[in-house]
Formats: structure tokens, sequence, C-alpha cells
């Protein structure tokens, strides 16, 4: 996972830089759009490549009081960083590290028998209980107990609970479409979770927090907060899609600026080919760019011909293929010095793209934008202790 980097004393090849005063508003934010729940502030992934340990430390100081994670590692990580308060994670397969997280207190998502069967072995290899959340598949299709294997489940839940192996910390489930309102999906899978945890309540289970809502949830859908909501893409100020809003609409920031120097400016003639293929061919002499970071960076092939950049003030598109390490634009005669900043996205004040533009022109969705921005890039930290 990626530590806080100081700022850079000379020109990097290209950075991402992270402005955690943008992240700790937008947990702000979001707590006023659900002010009866606790959030949790989803950091997998390496906090969807901006930098698990950081963004959680500036979350938690917003006022977050849960970290959320996929991977049991991803928690156990967090754990060494010495990040406090709640962490859950939820994506478990057999042999995975039960009893290290049963130790590092951190609760750990059931779906079926054979999770909870490892998890109360591991509890009694540790003596001591875990802290368990089961989840419910209401309609997702993934991870999470069908209501048909509920009743079984939930029993065996209450008997471990009663021998002092577990405690049921929590009850959940996952949307499959709330980022697109009005589905009618939503208003399924939210009457199958109260029906399933009033199934669960009923039997005994005392669940500190009951919990549905990721962010399109979080941010359109008020009756779905229950005692605590998962915001993850929010968190960094990206909408989870198009149909839900900007993120301006709810008072979030961008935190993600990706940017690079440019490597060579240099004339060439008409016709000349530009990249693997010769896909674009100039129209006429000109001058080119050459951006240094490629698909081994995370920068999508897919936008090969369509990616933007902002270079001296205006937008460029990306000419020909997106290689490895490095693409091309067309500058049109211009002829900024080499090393000149191009951003390829930020949030837009200064008129550069933002994730969202390169999403449309990748045909897929900001948040693999910003996931996928590779190791290679340097994660530079700004506004670290500014109140903001």
């Amino acid at each position: 996972m990626n530590d806080t980097a100081p700022a850079p004393t000379a020109p990097l090849r290209a950075r991402a830089e992270i402005d955690l005063a943008a992240l700790r508003s937008n947990v702000r934010a979001l707590r006023t759009l659900a002010p009866g729940a606790a959030l949790m502030a989803v950091v997998k992934s390496d906090a969807y490549g901006h930098g698990a340990v950081p963004c959680a430390r500036a979350a938690l100081a917003a006022g977050a009081t849960w970290l959320g994670t996929a991977t049991p590692e991803e928690a156990l990580a967090l754990r060494a960083a010495g990040l406090p308060g709640r962490v859950m994670c939820w994506l478990w397969t057999p042999g995975g590290p039960w009893r290290q997280a049963i130790e590092a207190d951190v609760d750990v998502s059931v779906s079926g028998m054979w999770a909870l069967r490892e998890v109360t072995a591991a509890a009694r290899a540790a003596g001591r209980p875990a802290r368990v959340q089961l989840k419910a598949d209401t309609g997702l299709g993934r991870n999470g107990c069908q209501p048909a294997d509920w009743a079984e489940l939930v029993g065996a839940a209450l008997r471990a609970e009663a021998a002092g192996l577990v405690r049921i910390t929590g009850l959940w489930s996952h949307f499959a479409c709330a980022d697109e309102p009005g589905h009618p999906s939503i208003a399924a899978q939210l009457t199958r979770f109260r029906e399933m945890t009033a199934y669960a309540e009923d039997r005994g289970v005392r669940p500190e927090v009951r919990h549905m809502a990721n962010s399109p949830a979080t941010l359109t859908l008020p009756e779905a907060h229950f005692d605590l909501v998962r915001t993850g893409i929010a968190v960094y100020g990206l909408s989870p899609g198009p149909e839900i809003g900007t993120p301006a609409d709810f008072g979030l920031r961008p935190v993600m600026t990706l940017a690079a120097s440019l490597a060579l400016v240099k004339h060439v003639p008409g016709g000349h080919g530009i990249s693997y293929g010769h896909r674009y061919l100039t129209p006429g002499a000109t001058t080119l760019g050459l951006v240094p970071v490629g698909y081994a960076d995370g920068i999508p092939r897919h936008a090969s011909g369509s990616g933007p950049v902002l270079v001296g003030g205006k937008w460029r598109t990306i000419a020909g293929r997106v290689a490895m390490d490095q693409f091309v634009v067309d500058l049109g005669g211009d002829e900024p010095e080499t090393g000149t900043e191009a951003v390829l996205f930020g949030p837009g004040d200064r008129g550069e793209p933002t994730a969202e533009d390169w999403a449309q022109a990748a045909g897929t969705i900001a948040y693999e934008i910003v996931t996928r921005i590779g190791t290679r890039v340097p994660r530079v930290y700004v506004n670290e202790d500014r109140d903001g």
C-alpha cells in the first residue's frame, strides 16, 4: 500500500496528487447526507488507487468511524499501520487468515456455513470470540447468503455466539442497481433486507449495525441508510454514475489529479504515422508531445485516439495507440517546452479533463480509471494537516 510521500523536490515523470483536504471535506459532506448513520470509508484496492493508509487516516480525522476493505490482507495491513477504530473485510476464501483477523479486532463477513465453521475454529484457537457480520444476498447474486439458507446460517451463528465463539456485530447486504434511481430491484432488495434482518432479530440476533447503502444509496436513498453507510467512490469525490449526478451536486470534490511531464516535443511533417499500427496520421505539419505514461501505468489502451489531456491550457487528444509506457498528443503546431505539465485528469478547476471524461473516452466507469493507476506513478499527498 502507498503511504505518505513528500512533495517532490524535482519534476517527476508522472504523479498522482492526492488532496487529503478534499477527502476530509468529502467525508464531512457524506456525513451530513446520512446524519443518523455511522459512516464507513471503504479503502479497498489501496483506497481506489489513492493510497489506503493516508486516506484512511484522513477519513477517520473527518469523522468516519469504520474502515472497509475487501480482503483480509487489506484489513490486516491497516492494523499493521496502526489504524484504530472498527475495520471490516468481506471477501474471504477457504483457509484465509481468520485467526489473524480475530486477533486484530477485525469484523469479518460470513455468507455461508463453510465460513462460519472456519471462523469458529479460528476463534477456539485464538481463545477469543470473532466479530462476525452476516451478509444476506437480497438480490445482487454475488456474495451473501441466499434467503433459503438464511435460517440455517442465523441459527448456527446464534449457537456459536451462545458458545462464546462469535459476536454477531452486524447484518448487511449490497445493492445491485442503486446507481440507477428508480430501478425496481432497489425496492425489492430493501424489502428483502428488512425481512431477513427481522427474521434474525426475532430469533435473538442483536446487531450493532445493519447496513446496505453503498455510495449511490448514501447519496440518493435515505431509507436505505439504517445504522451505517458504506461509502467508497464518493469518498474520493467521484460520482457513482451519470444518473446519480455530478460530484458537485453533493458537495464532493475529486481527490486525485494525474499529471505527467512532456518527455519530448518535436516537429513532424504531414502524413506522419503515430504509434503502433499508424492508427493516426498527422493531417499536416505539426508538433507532437510525448506523454511518458502508458497502460503499464494504468492508462487505458481503450482510450487510444480519444483520451483527453490538458497541455498548455488546451485540451489535446491522444494521437494513435496508447503504448505500454507512453502516448503521443498532437499539439497542433504549439511548442511547449519539454517538461511542460500534461494533466490527464483532476477536479476540472483549471479546465482539465476529469476521471469521468476518461471513463467516457475508454468506455468504462470512473472507478476503474482511478483504481487502475499503477505503482510506477508516485502518490504525492497534499494538504495532509490542513483543515478542509
